[in-house]
């Protein structure tokens, strides 16, 4: 068995896919920008007000005013095509591009009761991509392709099951016989091929020779025959050099939405997951803003890697309007990993990641991160590093209990004055704590980085006790000095 995606006026609906907004508007396909044009196609819309293939375009427009016109794009027609054969990779590895917006698939080893529903779906995907799509089930590729081009937008899906009812009523069109063929078949009164069909293969070959024999063999559905099939792709790429630049964030959006629908698709039909993305922006002034974005944890998922773009792109302000775009996905293999028992991951790891993101872009990225101890003795050294994308077990219980109670630090330390008397302290004033001390350690010095002038430094430290009850830490920078903290 086989199947066959048909996508008719190609061409038309690859353009418009490209734009918002313009599904239900009258359209058509010209083969210029130029007045004297003609149409190539039309949509649904147009063709309901009199637009028709052959018209020129002002008289096209004298019918239709609000008449979208647009002319062939070949990036457009690129970006359909893959779109059209990744949807065929979803149906069968064997899949043939038979002609322009026609995909071919070799439904072998498909259960014979159930071969609607995945071609359904197949459809429904390129309806969702922005490419109305019929197709055709048929115990060869030609009857199925008969059977996709006679499909109906209410039954898009067409399963051949007697062959000779339905090809009987088609006209003989349908099997693209040649001007001249045509007429003497017309002459004969021949209309549909099921009349041609009638009469002995025999005698049509004796009359017409080989094209004879090819035009009753394609009236008669054909015969099932091995597919030329294409590999799947190797890279994951998408791009587009747009007539018009663009100014506003929406159309880029848009586009990037389309392309990553249609590498979703290419990726789990190659089992693959994308491991980070490359956006490229070329611009007007010929400047170009590239950007690569690593992942948190490889997906296929559409909507993540829309969110990951969405994210960067609303805060991005160029200096220029974009003149093309180019998205690159590096695929990877689906990530296969075993916890521990008490360890686990994050719930969300690409939420989180779009969340740290939107932080980056308020406050900067050397302000975001896990804090991690640096190798020395100044107190509160730390450094941000990248958030890990598994959460380790809770470290055990020290085996020796602390020495001393636990110091809770006030961040910043609050600036305090301080009276001395005979060179030690006897009074604290501080916004939010004050009294007379009584009780005082010796000094705590200490140092370091003293090797390095822009990175030295040198604290004392004492543990003091005030009147009206309390235990803190007092601290003295240069000639500052500073509350670091309350034990408990």
């Amino acid at each position: 068995m086989f199947a066959v995606l048909h996508i008719a006026d190609f061409a038309l609906y690859a353009v418009l896919r490209t734009e918002r907004d313009v599904a239900d508007r009258p359209a058509a396909l010209f083969a210029s920008p130029g007045k004297k044009s003609i149409v190539l196609a039309a949509n649904p819309a147009a063709r309901a007000l009199g637009v028709e293939p052959g018209l020129t375009a002002p008289q096209a427009a004298a019918r239709c005013p609000t008449l979208l016109i647009r002319a062939t794009h070949a990036d457009a027609e690129a970006e359909a095509r893959a779109a059209l054969l990744a949807t065929g990779f979803t149906l069968s590895p064997t899949i043939e591009e038979t002609g322009p917006g026609v995909c071919t698939a070799d439904l072998k080893g498909c259960a014979l009761e159930n071969l609607s529903a995945p071609v359904q779906h197949a459809v429904a995907e390129l309806q969702r991509l922005g490419l109305p799509a019929t197709a055709g089930i048929a115990a060869t590729p030609l009857l199925a392709l008969y059977a996709a081009r006679s499909a109906r937008n209410q039954t898009p899906v067409l399963h051949i099951t007697d062959p000779a009812s339905f090809l009987a009523p088609l006209p003989l069109a349908t099997a693209d016989p040649s001007p001249e063929l045509a007429g003497v078949l017309r002459h004969w009164g021949l209309r549909t091929l099921g009349d041609l069909t009638a009469l002995p293969r025999d005698q049509i070959v004796q009359r017409f020779g080989a094209e004879g024999l090819a035009l009753w063999n394609r009236a008669a559905g054909g015969a099932p025959r091995p597919l030329h099939p294409i590999a799947p792709p190797q890279t994951f790429a998408a791009s587009m050099e747009f007539e018009q630049e663009i100014e506003t964030l929406e159309p880029l959006l848009f586009i990037l939405r389309r392309f990553l629908d249609r590498l979703a698709l290419e990726l789990r039909a190659s089992h693959y997951v994308a491991a980070e993305l490359e956006l490229t922006l070329r611009l007007e002034d010929e400047k170009t803003h590239a950007r690569r974005f690593r992942l948190p944890e490889p997906t296929a998922d559409a909507d993540i890697l829309f969110r990951a773009l969405h994210t960067h792109l609303e805060s991005l302000q160029t200096a220029a309007s974009i003149s093309s775009l180019q998205l690159r996905l590096t695929p990877a293999r689906p990530l296969v990993r075993q916890q521990g028992l008490f360890d686990t991951g994050l719930r969300d790891p690409h939420g989180f990641a779009e969340t740290l993101a939107r932080v980056v872009a308020l406050v900067g990225s050397d302000r975001v991160g896990t804090p991690q101890t640096q190798d020395t003795h100044r107190p509160d050294s730390v450094k941000l590093v990248a958030p890990a994308p598994v959460i380790p077990p809770v470290a055990p219980p020290p085996v020796h209990a602390p020495l001393s109670p636990p110091l809770r630090r006030f961040r910043p330390p609050l600036p305090a004055q301080v009276e001395l008397t005979a060179g030690r302290a006897t009074y604290l004033w501080t916004e939010r704590v004050h009294g007379e001390i009584i009780l005082q350690s010796d000094a705590w010095p200490s140092s370091g980085d003293w090797w390095q002038a822009d990175r030295a430094w040198q604290r004392f430290e004492w543990d003091i006790a005030l009147a009206e009850g309390g235990l803190y830490r007092l601290l003295r920078l240069g000639p500052a000095y500073f509350l670091e903290g309350e034990y408990d």
